[in-house]
């Protein structure tokens, strides 16, 4: 698990809990369910079992593998539509690319970040390279999904590409965690991705034996899903483990700590810390739409049919499929 590396001992520290601080106790911790996604690459669905309201800006998050593939296993996604939020997809492992209807695409790498706001309408693709299907290969990454506001589900739609070198790093107060701000502000340090709605999004390596205590914004709900390792969150220190999604309650820090022994795989502890400021408008969902009302909904559906969400381009990437 790459994504980007660094001496803690060189990189500015995150403020220490002071005794004006409020701990965020633990409201509810769950176990994401797998399945598969696209043309059928692994995946753990974050969120699931997790009430809206507590997920609020987030809609879902599906982690993706950790899986490692044999030759001409890898495989992505179709061409499908989206409307009214955003996609923001990370990876620590493998290479996926990507293609939108709207002019956007790159390559996604260890540690890169792509950012794609749906706003009112757009198609796209994410595939791995061909020449990862020919070698196969270790592939892990995550997909959260960003609602809008109403006032912006009709934004034109847009593209980031965040490279793993552009992430803010940060260390613990104590040194013995990596913080990677990739949108945001952490304790005044901001990450490099652009947000319509205000969120908080973090990938944090905490070594064996180590606790992280965070501030973390009052107005921000706040998040916490392990990619890899074992520990507990918060001060009663609750266990947690891979796979799993504790929702923290109110106040201004969370803090986690890593288990002194994790496995040969995983030497630390890997979470997400998400957070955002809750939008509060009601939310209709079908699929790859995500609008305020069910008539919004048959709308985007009926302007996706008529071509009205964007054409694939000529010479688009095409997915690849097992045969």
């Amino acid at each position: 698990m790459p994504a980007v590396t660094a001496d803690t001992l060189t990189l500015p520290r995150v403020a220490a809990a002071g005794l004006g601080d409020t701990e965020r106790p633990v409201t509810s911790l769950t176990t994401a369910p797998t399945g598969l996604e696209g043309e059928g690459f692994p995946v753990r669905r974050a969120f699931a079992g997790v009430d809206y309201r507590d997920l609020d800006p987030f809609i879902m998050m599906d982690q993706m593998g950790e899986v490692e593939y044999a030759p001409y296993e890898p495989v992505g996604t179709s061409w499908h539509p989206h409307r009214g939020f955003e996609t923001v997809t990370y990876l620590l492992d493998g290479t996926f690319l990507h293609q939108d209807s709207h002019g956007g695409g790159g390559v996604i790498q260890n540690g890169g970040t792509q950012w794609m706001t749906a706003g009112a309408g757009i198609l796209h693709i994410e595939t791995p390279p061909e020449e990862l299907v020919v070698s196969g290969g270790l592939f892990h990454g995550f997909q959260l999904w960003v609602n809008l506001p109403a006032k912006d589900k009709f934004t034109p739609p847009a593209y980031q590409n965040l490279e793993g070198e552009q992430v803010t790093l940060l260390a613990s107060d104590d040194g013995g965690s990596l913080l990677r701000v990739i949108a945001g502000d952490v304790d005044g340090n901001k990450g490099p991705g652009s947000t319509h709605t205000p969120i908080t999004l973090v990938h944090a390596t905490v070594t064996p034996g180590a606790q992280l205590s965070l501030p973390w914004r009052a107005d921000f709900n706040a998040l916490v899903y392990v990619l890899a390792g074992s520990g507990t969150v918060g001060v009663e220190k609750r266990p947690i483990h891979t796979g799993q999604t504790a929702v923290l309650g109110a106040g201004d820090r969370l803090t986690v700590a890593a288990s002194q022994q994790q496995d040969s795989r995983h030497p630390a502890l890997e979470v997400l810390l998400l957070g955002g400021a809750p939008i509060r408008e009601p939310m209709a969902q079908y699929g790859p739409f995500v609008m305020n009302t069910r008539e919004q909904l048959a709308e985007a559906v009926a302007d996706y049919q008529a071509g009205r969400l964007g054409v694939i381009p000529d010479g688009a990437l095409m997915p690849h499929t097992r045969s």
